[in-house]
């Protein structure tokens, strides 16, 4: 096998993590619970991932789509902001993630619009 010479850096995206949750301010969105999707981007150095190709060595994308599951299915938040900024909180809390963005739609919000959406963005 040729060896290449390339950037290490990977890119993780989790696309259309759909959770409901109750999201707003208003008497139906307090008591109603609502679709949201959620995507999120990501980069780590996979150099090790590469060299040992074992799981091991891996950011474990799984295991932060299962917090992200855990902190937002069923539970309550006032606003998209907070929400998305406490997704984003639980990305980066794994040390190998270098950059991260995560988008939180919540279809329906508005009159004639498909969905409102939030996105946040941190870095190391």
């Amino acid at each position: 096998m040729t060896t290449i010479s390339c950037s290490h850096q990977a890119r993780v995206d989790i696309k259309d993590l759909r959770l409901r949750a109750y999201v707003g301010i208003k008497d139906e969105e307090i008591n109603n619970q609502q679709d949201i999707i959620i995507n999120v981007c990501l980069t780590y150095d996979a150099g090790e991932a590469i060299r040992q190709n074992e799981i091991s060595a891996a950011l474990n994308y799984r295991t932060i789509t299962k917090q992200i599951i855990g902190h937002v299915d069923g539970n309550r938040f006032a606003l998209l902001e907070r929400l998305t900024h406490e997704v984003l909180s639980l990305v980066m809390e794994h040390s190998a993630v270098q950059w991260a963005q995560v988008e939180i739609d919540k279809p329906h919000a508005l009159r004639y619009a498909g969905s409102v959406s939030v996105c946040l963005e941190a870095h190391r």
